[in-house]
């Protein structure tokens, strides 16, 4: 009968695809449940203990390892065998991850959010691998790729002098949405106009019969002006008060 408990995370596959994540997932979750011993080198863990680890970590392997390995009964034993036969995928991952953070610039993304989540995936895989990556590391990734028609942009939010890429970007996410807000407002009536309420309609209508043809209102106002394909990254008025 197939066990039908709820996994804590997706088992791994026999193609070892999601190996490296998977260990940080067993890591964590044996951690939690005081186990964590079991798995290390000459470790004194009890037999219920071992027992215990060993039937969460088949739990999460799936049916094509769990017969490969169908005799092993350390969960040392295991995990051991399953870093020796997958652990090559560092060597793999690691080198396209750093092609990507080599890569990764803020202009050849249309949102700061999907930059933000591009930046994520990438320093996971990263740190999957061994590599760590600074806060400062961020912050200069991110400055560096401002858009070249934003250089003085980057300068202003240079000046800010973050500490942490997550206040940049939450900088960066509100700038972005105040000025998505003025564009579309730009778009809705553009600069200059000013519509007339539907109930003073008629009225207008006949006072413009009376008084004849005069010169009009607004006209020719707002020529010319148009929005920066950057002002998405432009901060408030409170940017330099910051």
């Amino acid at each position: 009968m197939a066990n039908l408990s709820k996994r804590e995370f997706v088992a791994l596959d026999i193609s070892g695809n999601s190996y490296l994540s998977w260990v940080l997932d067993a890591e964590i979750h044996l951690d939690a449940m005081g186990l964590a011993d079991t798995i290390k080198d000459k470790n004194q863990a009890s037999n219920q203990d071992r027992a215990k680890a060993m039937i969460f970590l088949r739990h999460h392997l799936d049916e094509g390892l769990k017969m490969e390995y169908l005799t092993v009964k350390n969960p040392l034993t295991l995990w051991n065998n399953l870093k020796d036969r997958y652990d090559h995928l560092k060597m793999v991952i690691l080198p396209q991850a750093r092609f990507d953070w080599l890569h990764l610039r803020l202009q050849d993304f249309k949102s700061i959010c999907a930059y933000n989540s591009a930046m994520f995936k990438i320093i996971s895989q990263l740190k999957l691998c061994g590599e760590n990556i600074t806060e400062h590391d961020m912050l200069e990734k991110t400055f560096s790729t401002f858009p070249a028609s934003s250089m003085l942009l980057q300068q202003q939010y240079r000046e800010m002098r973050f500490k942490k890429y997550s206040e940049l970007i939450s900088h960066l996410l509100v700038a972005e949405q105040h000025n998505e807000l003025l564009m579309k407002n730009h778009e809705s009536r553009p600069t200059g106009t000013a519509p007339f309420p539907e109930v003073n309609e008629a009225n207008f209508r006949h006072s413009r019969r009376g008084r004849g043809r005069g010169p009009s209102r607004g006209h020719g106002r707002g020529r010319g002006r148009n929005f920066n394909h950057d002002s998405r990254l432009a901060p408030n008025n409170t940017l330099h008060h910051q």
